[in-house]
């Protein structure tokens, strides 16, 4: 991954953070501890690809360890204005520490994600949260017209994407992940509910 040194200076603060705070807190699958860099930092690494450097909000749901958001804030923070919502108490007192010694500005919202409105991003993303279709419900209301989902998601994702396309219109693109064999970006635009006949 193409990022500058001071960004893998506090990839590795974040690193030495997470694994002092998982002996207490499960914050990650601990078969994934081994393989954190890989596995969760160049995971969340790769969504730069989708993001241009312009000025953006971006609203991570459901950011349980911080990732991607946290990651994505720490490698733009000139650019990207970002809100991480979570509803763990604990896991967002380990985000806000991880804002503090890694020196990065973050809004952390302590909640539900259905609990607000009126919040709006350009970039809405997400990670292991939900499958798609319920994914779909949570990102719509933070979206704007012009606005994108960027998704990291698994195995079976056709499936998914099947049954969203069952209530939602959206415009789709797929992208293999670099990091999983199995997994893929999903980037979603023009995203609207198809309206039930009545």
């Amino acid at each position: 991954m193409n990022v500058s040194r001071e960004t893998i200076h506090r990839l590795e603060i974040y690193k030495r953070e997470l694994e002092h705070w998982q002996k207490s807190i499960n914050l990650i699958a601990s078969s994934t501890v081994p393989h954190l860099w890989k596995r969760h930092f160049e995971d969340s690494l790769q969504l730069l690809s989708y993001i241009s450097t312009k000025k953006q909000k971006l609203i991570d749901l459901g950011s349980g360890a911080g990732f991607p958001g946290l990651v994505l804030a720490i490698s733009q923070p000139e650019t990207l204005d970002v809100t991480l919502i979570e509803s763990d108490r604990k896991k967002c007192f380990f985000i806000e520490n991880v804002s503090r010694e890694t020196k990065t500005r973050v809004n952390i919202l302590n909640s539900r994600i259905e609990s607000f409105e009126g919040i709006y991003g350009d970039i809405i993303t997400s990670r292991a949260l939900a499958p798609l279709p319920q994914l779909l419900k949570y990102a719509l209301p933070y979206m704007k017209k012009e606005s994108m989902c960027l998704f990291l998601k698994g195995k079976g994702v056709e499936d998914e994407i099947e049954e969203a396309q069952k209530e939602w219109e959206f415009i789709l693109e797929i992208f293999p992940s670099l990091t999983d064999s199995k997994g893929n970006i999903l980037k979603i635009t023009n995203l609207r509910r198809i309206p039930s006949d009545v």
